[in-house]
């Protein structure tokens, strides 16, 4: 180890941070796990937090390997959490092969973090069109230009075939079917408080039927 590492691993040994801003129990808690979401995304939004839309994506691929990446909340409701991606990407792929998957949010300025479970599905290609349709024109454009998570030999590549899709599809580009939404329907969520001492508040629901189930994790 150098000595760089070592100061870096001390420093990390010795950061500590006392949770203390709110709690979560039982009784100020919804029944309802997404009206629990819904609350705490709202007051993510109206706190201001920087990517407050902004979840760890993970999926386990045919190796049984998981791998994680960061994908942006565009919708959701009774049904499930939406994101839209490329259907060919690494993601894609794995969830082609296990439609499992877990979401995750960290809203460090309240301590807080939502993760949720459930089985994966592709939104109707008219939902995709419409997300595809408000896009900026240039976030249109590298959809349709990007291979996504393939080997590339070069950066002037895909510069190449951003110039090439901008020639060719101008101002009015179609959603190509590689691209498009998908929807995790949860059968299980866990909201995470965090609080003074590591006593941090831990509510959990799984679906059983269709009700869902509540109960205090430890810490």
């Amino acid at each position: 180890m150098t000595t760089n590492q070592s100061s870096i691993a001390q420093l990390l040994a010795q950061t500590r941070k006392s949770y203390e801003s709110a709690s979560l129990g039982e009784a100020d808690s919804h029944a309802d796990p997404l009206q629990q979401f819904e609350q705490w995304l709202g007051e993510a939004i109206k706190a201001e937090i920087p990517e407050h839309n902004a979840m760890t994506l993970a999926t386990v691929g045919s190796n049984l390997r998981p791998s994680t990446r960061i994908v942006l909340i565009k919708d959701f409701d009774e049904r499930g959490i939406v994101w839209f991606t490329n259907y060919q990407s690494q993601k894609g792929q794995e969830l082609a092969g296990n439609p499992y998957a877990a979401l995750q949010f960290h809203w460090v300025e309240l301590e807080r973090m939502v993760r949720i479970e459930g089985f994966v599905e592709k939104v109707d290609a008219a939902t995709s069109d419409q997300y595809f349709n408000v896009r900026p024109l240039q976030s249109r454009l590298a959809a349709i230009a990007s291979p996504q998570s393939a080997k590339l030999a070069s950066r002037a590549v895909l510069e190449a075939n951003m110039n090439k899709a901008s020639t060719v599809w101008g101002e009015n580009p179609a959603r190509p079917e590689h691209w498009g939404g998908y929807r995790l329907v949860p059968d299980r969520f866990e909201f995470w408080q965090g609080r003074r001492n590591r006593l941090h508040d831990r509510l959990a629901y799984e679906l059983r039927g269709k009700t869902w189930d509540r109960f205090r994790l430890a810490p």
